[in-house]
């Protein structure tokens, strides 16, 4: 290590005098890095070597104030402070014996400071190079935002707006680059510091700067991150961060503060977008990830309008423009469609109508083998399979409802979503193996036989029994997957309808005995099936992106179809196109294997 510290200090004395830097004032006013420590100290020590020794102590009192500017700005972990003593005692050490003459008492002063803030520079290098992007947690990325946040708050309180605004874009910068680290560590916590600085930004917008407001918002952001990083318990506020919200509702709030200020009610329109900036951190990530483009404009604008509803007078016109210009980008994200009647209605089919097939051969089965005993024991099943679907359903539907924020909501919707994704493909593989008559006999009447060999008519009722129980499952859970994202008169509509269709497919085929095209039913399904899994991929990603669990890297060129559950970015495109081939795959593979 000794060896090492020679080296870097040579090469630093090297460049000063080749390069003439004799004055570490520079550092000192314009830049507080620690990288500019070893710089500054090797200036002094040319100058020793020299014998300058008035220059030598001015240049010393110029580096104590960088010092103590790096102090500030770079605090290390409690077990490292003897560093920070170190230098202390160091600087206080050149200090005196550059005071009483200099001389060789003096360089070897120099020279212990020398070490000890070399040693301090590579504590403070090795602590960045360990920090991971990948592996940042919440709290440490709270901790690099004091800095700035500190910086804003001083030129707030001394009413420097210029330099206000300068520290808060610097803030800004470095909030972008670790806010999804802490929203996915503590999503509520992530809700309060994005509306803390977005109204700090509006009160330093406003004309005039509204000062007391400034300093109120940026002295609690400034509490809430300090906490953070302390890993203290923060006593956040029961706001919007635990309550469910749509970006329907938030557009409301928009246009009711809009027309609050056409008839000229601004401080309504004020308490209107105060609102709307408390409730944007809740679905911001839907925005975000439709268009990053429109999102960024969106953050932009509100700031700009609440400042000048907040200006003295209120610019009301300006203020009606821009809201204008954030309403018609956010409709077309509300507008996009999601599930609908349709899709409800398919799913219910399918699964009802596997579930009719199921019977309706059960039944078939037993006339021909002249067992009609057996007859009640399968609609008793049946019904058993039904009830313990309900009670699944139930079971799903509490569930949901504890999931009361709007992430753990997209949570809930994503992994069900997968869940769904992987029996689809399953049950896709498994219809089209049966989609000819012979291999759906074959399946039924393997699975009766075993029923009666068991000598048990109870064997009966648990096979029908646990056929419907299946399907009712599976209908149960693509539901789950699918009600964050339908209208409630959507899904009871879909339901309503293949409700109405089944029973008469019901009563036709049990009943009445009509023969329906198995191919055709079974290609069909097949067809629907991968239609749904490629839509709930695409869906159950980007509900885990918006819930921060995922990232989303958007790239405007990327095709966005609502129905298709297509978004623009990599993290839901690649995946898809990856389902795609593996279904087809799987289709030509069955079919080579049926030619054989």
């Amino acid at each position: 290590m000794r060896k090492g510290f020679i080296i870097r200090v040579i090469t630093i004395i090297i460049l000063l005098t080749t390069c003439n830097w004799a004055n570490p004032v520079a550092y000192a006013s314009n830049d507080s890095k620690p990288d500019h420590l070893m710089p500054a100290v090797g200036s002094i020590l040319v100058e020793a070597g020299h014998g300058e020794w008035e220059q030598a102590s001015s240049d010393l009192d110029e580096l104590q104030t960088l010092w103590n500017s790096v102090k500030a700005e770079n605090p290390l972990e409690e077990t490292n402070s003897d560093l920070v003593a170190n230098v202390d005692n160091a600087l206080a050490l050149a200090s005196l014996k550059l005071n009483n003459g200099g001389g060789e008492p003096a360089k070897q002063a120099l020279t212990t400071l020398a070490k000890a803030v070399d040693a301090y520079v590579l504590s403070i290098q090795n602590d960045a190079q360990s920090v991971d992007p990948n592996k940042l947690t919440g709290p440490k990325a709270a901790q690099l935002l004091l800095s700035a946040a500190k910086n804003s708050l001083n030129a707030i309180i001394q009413e420097d707006w210029s330099q206000s605004k300068q520290n808060y874009r610097q803030l800004i910068d470095e909030w972008s680059e670790v806010e999804n680290t802490i929203r996915a560590d503590n999503n509520a916590l992530y809700s309060q510091l994005e509306t803390k600085i977005t109204l700090v930004r509006v009160a330093i917008q406003a004309e005039p700067p509204r000062q007391e407001q400034a300093k109120q918002e940026m002295q609690s952001l400034l509490t809430l991150l300090s906490d953070y990083a302390q890993g203290k318990t923060i006593a956040l506020s029961n706001d919007s961060s635990n309550q469910t919200y749509s970006l329907e509702e938030l557009l409301n709030i928009l246009k009711d503060a809009r027309q609050q200020t056409v008839d000229g009610q601004s401080a309504d329109a004020i308490m209107q977008m105060e609102q709307f900036i408390t409730i944007w951190p809740t679905v911001e990530g839907k925005v975000q990830i439709s268009s990053s483009s429109t999102y960024t404009r969106i953050e932009n604008e509100t700031a700009l309008v609440t400042g000048q509803l907040l200006s003295n007078p209120p610019k009301l016109t300006e203020a009606i423009q821009i809201m204008d210009n954030m309403i018609s980008e956010l409709e077309p994200i509300v507008g996009e469609q999601t599930y609908t009647a349709w899709d409800a209605a398919l799913i219910l089919l399918r699964e009802g109508l596997e579930a009719i097939l199921v019977l309706a051969a059960l039944l078939s089965y037993l006339k021909r083998s002249d067992n009609t005993k057996g007859r009640k024991w399968i609609w008793s099943g049946a019904l058993t399979g039904l009830v313990g679907s309900a009670i699944l359903a139930l079971v799903l539907i509490y569930t949901i409802s504890q999931a009361a924020s709007g992430s753990a909501r997209e949570l809930f919707e994503g992994i069900t979503g997968l869940v769904s994704v992987v029996m689809m493909l399953t049950i896709g593989h498994w219809l089209h193996s049966k989609s000819n008559t012979s291999a759906w006999n074959n399946y039924v009447g393997a699975r009766v036989d075993s029923a009666l060999a068991r000598g048990s008519l109870w064997s009966l009722f648990s096979v029908s029994a646990l056929a419907i129980l299946r399907e009712g499952a599976e209908t149960t859970i693509f539901y789950v997957g699918m009600a964050p994202s339908i209208d409630t008169y959507q899904l009871l509509l879909g339901i309503g309808i293949a409700l109405v269709i089944l029973f008469i497919l019901g009563y036709a085929i049990i009943a009445l005995s009509v023969r329906l095209p198995l191919r055709a039913f079974f290609l069909t399904a097949t067809l629907l099936i991968y239609y749904l899994v490629f839509r709930f991929l695409g869906e159950s990603i980007h509900s885990l992106q918006i819930a921060g669990k995922l990232s989303a890297h958007a790239v405007e060129q990327l095709p966005s179809i609502a129905w298709l559950g297509m978004y623009p970015t990599w993290e839901t495109f690649i995946p898809q196109i990856a389902a795609l081939l593996f279904i087809g795959w799987q289709l030509v593979r069955q079919e080579l294997m049926k030619r054989k």
